[in-house]
Parts: structure tokens; C-alpha cells; sequence
């Protein structure tokens, strides 16, 4: 039987291709940002109630459950979950394509398309062999990816992982690094936390010719940026993967005008939750002193976001060898640890979860932009791809 489902994920997932395909097009060209997602949601219920499909809108405000059964599942049976996320970025697109954004400042430029495209896709194929499958499987297509507090936390909030219970859930993501056709997993922890810090330094104003009459925000942040680095180098366990950067240094002056104020915003990641709390207080207490050492002073906030994300081992290697059996060990990487995030990993903090890569880079074709670049896009046979590893999770 396994051949023959297969044979069967296959033949469909090139059948659907140009179907799918054009779902990704619609949505890249019609972006909506995180908790704004109305007619994406609109466009997933309309594409499922096309196929027959029962599910319900409204979950976490903007999100889409969807649920597939058949002959041998029971009421109430635990469930396989199956994520994709919907939101898209404040980027003005780049891209000569006719699926280019029509929407101004605004970008499908992480992938979020492709992944809802595919679980449509997926969707499909599932639904058609659903007296196949051993566990029913929820369809979960997710708002607010790219935004704190994270989707995640509305759609557990709205009850996902109950009625019925999920008890193991898959995702994917884009990788602009690896190339079409491939895919990657890493077992155990895998993607970082994530807390954003934003920072209001307030001093005195004054003439650049005269510092000594004003209390400079520009020298506070400064000292800020670079003295708070030694909280990582030398506060931390070095066996811990930290990263603490500032990304936004404003202070509106001139080259004769000391400002009266300065914003820093930056972001916070680490792989220990444990040090992670104690990181942020000192993070907020150092850049207080060092604020009022130099005679200003320093209000901060730290918004909480994702915590870690850890691949439970079991499931993840199961679809490894799911995945090397069906596109070939070559086709299989392991990936190292990363500093980025997701809110997938709220999930990952309440069940098992594989969050898995799909690569998507063609050199020839000069598709090689990263995620979260004006010039993002991928090549489109990784839709296949896409589709036929999502299904594997199920069988």
C-alpha cells in the first residue's frame, strides 16, 4: 500500500501543480499583513468549500481550521495537525513578475503564500484518500506569523489543539539557501526565542558646539549599543547560543543640534528559557544605569515574544525517513541550529511538532533572495515538493 500512496501523492501533486500554482499567484499578488488577513481567510474558505472540504473560519481572528476524516477514523479520534500561515510584510516588492503585489508596501516576502498554497494543495490530496488514512488530519491555516504575540497564541487560544485533540502537528518553511527539490530537518531544539526591546533615552538638548550644557541621548545610546554586548560575551554560558542586536538608532538632531531624545529598538534570542529571563532583567537594568551614569535616563520594554522551537525527535525522524525513502537520501539535509523564529514554536511548547525546510532557490534563474528581501520569490516545482512531504506526515 505504501508504494501505491506513493505513486498516488505523486501523480496528483503534478496533476494539482498549475492549480496550486495559481493560488500562490493569487496571494502573492493580493497580500494582506498579520491580523489582517480577511480575504486570505476568504480565499481558503472559498477554496475548501470548492472541494468539499469541512471546516470553520474566524479561529484566532483571521485564521481557517479545516478537518479530514474517513471510514477508519472515529469520533473524537486524536489528530494529526498540519500549519500554514497566511500574513505577508511591510516590503514594497521588487520583483518584474506578472504575480508581482499589487498592494503598496506590502510583500508575500517570507513564503507565507507558498506555504497556504500548498496546504490547499494538500488539502486536496488528503481528502481524496481519506479511507486511507489511519488518523484524521487538521488543516490549520494561521494568521499573524510575522507579528508579537504570534498567531499561534490565538489559534491554541481559540481551542486548535482540541475537539479533537491534536497530538502531533507538521509545518514548513521556505529556504531561500537550498536548492528546489530538496528538503531539510534538524531534531531537537532548532529555531531561537525571540523579545524585542525598545528603548526611549532622554537627556538634554543643546548646541554641538557647547556638549558641556547638554546631556547628549546620541553618546547614551551609543554606550547602550556597544557596553550591553558584554551581558552576551560575558554574563551568558558560552555552551548558550545568545544573540542581542540593535536594529533601529534614532535621534533627530543636526550636525550642530543635540537631540533631546533617542529610540533604540533591537531583538533578544536565545535557546535557554531559563537564561532568557535572566538575560531581559539584565538587558533592562544595565541599559538603565548606563543611561543614568552619563546623566540621562532610560525607559524600556521588552515585548515578550516566541520562546524556543524544539522538533520532538520521534516524529521528526520518522519523516526523514519518510522523506529519504520518497525523494531520496540526496535529497535530505541536516540543518544546523538557527537565531531566527517562529511562532510555530508555541506549538512546539505544548505538543510534538516537525517545523521542516522546503528549498526553494534556482541559481539559473537568478531566484536566490532570501526571505524578507524586496526581491524574494521562489522556484515554482518547489510546490511539489512542498506538497508531497506534507502528505508522507499523514501516512
Amino acid at each position: 500500500m505504501k508504494n501505491n500512496i506513493h505513486e498516488i501523492i505523486t501523480k496528483r501533486s503534478n496533476e494539482l501543480f498549475e492549480k496550486v500554482l495559481g493560488y500562490r499567484n493569487h496571494l502573492h499578488k493580493n497580500p494582506e499583513l498579520s491580523f489582517q488577513e480577511y480575504n486570505t481567510m476568504q480565499f481558503v474558505s472559498d477554496t475548501l468549500t470548492n472541494l468539499g472540504i469541512q471546516h470553520e473560519k474566524g479561529i484566532g481572528d483571521t485564521g481557517v481550521v479545516a478537518f479530514i476524516s474517513g471510514k477508519n477514523n472515529t469520533l473524537n479520534q486524536p489528530c494529526i495537525g498540519l500549519r500554514s500561515d497566511l500574513d505577508a510584510l511591510p516590503i514594497h516588492e521588487e520583483n518584474d513578475v506578472a504575480y508581482k503585489s499589487i498592494v503598496d508596501g506590502v510583500m508575500h516576502a517570507c513564503g507565507h503564500d507558498v506555504h497556504t498554497s500548498i496546504l490547499l494543495g494538500v488539502a486536496e490530496i488528503l481528502n481524496e484518500l481519506k479511507d486511507e488514512i489511519l488518523q484524521p488530519v487538521k488543516l490549520i491555516f494561521q494568521p499573524g506569523e510575522e507579528k508579537n504575540p504570534g498567531g499561534a497564541t490565538f489559534m491554541i487560544r481559540d481551542g486548535v489543539l482540541k475537539n479533537p485533540e491534536v497530538k502531533e502537528m507538521y509545518a514548513l518553511h521556505v529556504f531561500p539557501d537550498m536548492e528546489t527539490g530538496r528538503v531539510g530537518f534538524r531534531e531537537g531544539i532548532y529555531m531561537a526565542s525571540s523579545d524585542e526591546i525598545y528603548v526611549t533615552i532622554s537627556g538634554k538638548g543643546g548646541h554641538g558646539a557647547t556638549p558641556n550644557k547638554a546631556i547628549d541621548p546620541i553618546l547614551i545610546g551609543a554606550t547602550i549599543v556597544t557596553s550591553i554586548q558584554q551581558i552576551v560575551s560575558r554574563r551568558c554560558d558560552p555552551t548558550i547560543p545568545s544573540v542581542l542586536t540593535f536594529g533601529h538608532f534614532e535621534g533627530i538632531g543636526a550636525t550642530n543640534i543635540i537631540p533631546d531624545k533617542v529610540l533604540l529598538k533591537g531583538t533578544f534570542r536565545t535557546l535557554n528559557e531559563v537564561w532568557r529571563e535572566e538575560a531581559k532583567e539584565l538587558i533592562v537594568s544595565q541599559i538603565k544605569l548606563i543611561a543614568k551614569s552619563l546623566g540621562g535616563t532610560a525607559e524600556v520594554e521588552i515585548s515578550k515574544g516566541y520562546p524556543y522551537l524544539e522538533n520532538n525527535p520521534q516524529i521528526t525522524s520518522a519523516l526523514i525517513s519518510k522523506a529519504k525513502n520518497y525523494l531520496g537520501e540526496d535529497k535530505v539535509d541536516l540543518l544546523p541550529i538557527r537565531m531566527t523564529s517562529e511562532d510555530f514554536a508555541f506549538y512546539s511548547q505544548e505538543i510534538p511538532v516537525c517545523f521542516f525546510r522546503l528549498g526553494v532557490r534556482n541559481e539559473r534563474k537568478g531566484i536566490v533572495y532570501g526571505v524578507h528581501h524586496p526581491k524574494f520569490d521562489i522556484e515554482s516545482e518547489a510546490l511539489k515538493t512542498g506538497i508531497q512531504v506534507m502528505c508522507l506526515a499523514c501516512f
